[in-house]
């Protein structure tokens, strides 16, 4: 049966379930339906690397048996969606996004692509990123292996980084949810420039086998979708210990929306946090605080006084130094794309055993000092960025957008605590801007249930870009 643009492009991930489970649509409809917009929107924003077409239709065909039988895997089941590049396919490349390693594969599965499957998701996309994550220090939206990702809204501005083409390819209705990957910002950024949902768990939460090691100690995986309800659904498949990680958390994380409260809670917003904003982002922050005021109290606080950026780049810098180590000693990043990562690599390596381990002491610090300042909160309120996506075609390391982030960025995924980016307006050239909720480790429940009382109040995460297939 033909699926009605409004199904695919407006439908959450619930309501597609309801669709699905009525036989209004089949799983093949839905995964045809992503195969097409990927093939036209995908590729036209750069967000695709590989279309898994043999796979998405088997295990639709199975999902479509398996609902008609009476076999319920859970609210995922049918439901097309998108993993970026560094997650392992089995029979398909994981190019990491970078030229060197286009031919790349591996004989198994990722552990969240396990968990995926097991709750009857429906692979469709291995999606761009920025070459090795971003972990070689580029400046410029090119350094990818299928050009610089675009935004949905505005193809002319970048998409952000490293995860852009999940960012895309679920702003521009694509798939309903994809699998995005975060160090320093690369769940957060895209979802901001995409104007979609973005959660960053708690470091440990989701288990990173098989996915491409930049950090160890800073990688996250997590879901990018339309809503907060959305990433909760998503993160409930994939969260919980895994023995082929010893990083992952030993607990097991359920999504009960029911049981959480939807009022009270008490945010701290960070001094500063408009400092150098543009001022669409400021107009819209300030109206995203009115709308939480009507249930949330907030008062002002402080950022810790410590040296979160230089850490974290320490930290990045030396893990991916090892992490890459034969591939830097045989000349590999000469078939990067972007200058600056056929470069950084060799200045990695002159990062001292004394400088990695004081910063390690520091992070400590940071890790403590965070989690005093988020206990006193059910979450610390931010934009996600003070500025909208830069053009694609030009460095951002220098105009309005070289002071994107915000110093929380870093103290965050230092500590290795969770984060949600949700849409709340737009800004210059018809881009959207984002609100950030960084809450305790552990918390995920709470920062979802914030969350989706914002999304319950506006309707930012429901607007769809102009432009995009019918």
């Amino acid at each position: 049966m033909a699926v009605e643009s409004t199904v695919v492009t407006r439908a959450s991930i619930r309501e597609l379930g309801a669709m699905l489970r009525r036989g209004e649509v089949s799983p093949v409809d839905l995964a045809d339906d992503a195969l097409r917009r990927l093939d036209i929107d995908g590729r036209r924003l750069n967000a695709v690397v590989t279309l898994t077409v043999d796979r998405a239709l088997r295990a639709a065909r199975r999902a479509e048996v398996e609902l008609r039988s009476g076999v319920d895997r859970g609210p995922l089941h049918g439901i097309p969606y998108g993993a970026k590049d560094l997650c392992a396919v089995a029979g398909y490349p994981t190019t990491w996004g970078a030229a060197p390693f286009v031919a790349q594969s591996f004989p198994e599965d990722a552990t969240v692509i396990q968990r995926l499957e097991s709750a009857g998701a429906v692979l469709v996309a291995k999606l761009a990123m920025v070459e090795l994550a971003g972990g070689m220090g580029y400046d410029h939206a090119n350094a990818a292996l299928t050009g610089p990702g675009l935004s949905p809204w505005n193809p002319s501005a970048w998409s952000g980084g490293s995860s852009s083409g999940s960012g895309s390819a679920v702003g521009a209705r694509c798939v309903p949810f994809a699998i995005g990957s975060e160090t320093h910002g690369s769940i957060t950024t895209p979802s901001a420039f995409c104007g979609v949902t973005g959660l960053r768990p708690t470091y440990g939460r989701v288990s990173r086998h098989g996915a491409m090691a930049l950090s160890w100690t800073m990688d996250k995986l997590g879901p990018m979708a339309r809503s907060a309800e959305d990433c909760g659904l998503i993160l409930d498949a994939i969260a919980g210990p895994d023995p082929a990680d010893p990083t992952s958390l030993n607990r097991v994380w359920q999504y009960r929306p029911e049981r959480g409260r939807a009022t009270g809670f008490r945010l701290g917003l960070l001094r500063g946090a408009l400092d150098g904003a543009e001022p669409a982002v400021a107009a819209n922050f300030e109206a995203s605080l009115a709308v939480l005021r009507d249930y949330c109290t907030i008062e002002e606080c402080d950022l810790p006084d410590l040296p979160h950026a230089a850490v974290a780049r320490i930290i990045v810098a030396s893990e991916a130094s090892s992490a890459f180590e034969d591939f830097i000693g045989e000349g590999g990043p000469a078939g990067l794309t972007c200058e600056n990562d056929r470069i950084n690599p060799y200045a990695y390596d002159v990062i001292s055993a004394r400088d990695y381990l004081r910063a390690l002491r520091v992070r400590r610090l940071i890790a403590r000092e965070m989690d005093a300042l988020c206990a006193r909160y059910d979450a610390l309120v931010t934009p996600t960025l003070v500025s909208v996506a830069p053009p694609a075609d030009q460095s951002f390391a220098t105009g309005p957008w070289r002071r994107a982030t915000l110093p929380l960025g870093a103290a965050a995924n230092v500590a290795g605590i969770p984060a949600i980016s949700v849409p709340n307006g737009f800004g210059d050239r018809g881009l959207p801007t984002g609100l950030c909720l960084t809450g305790r480790a552990f918390e995920e429940h709470t920062l979802l249930a914030i969350a989706r009382a914002y999304q319950r109040r506006t309707t930012w995460h429901e607007q769809r870009p102009p432009g995009i297939s019918p």
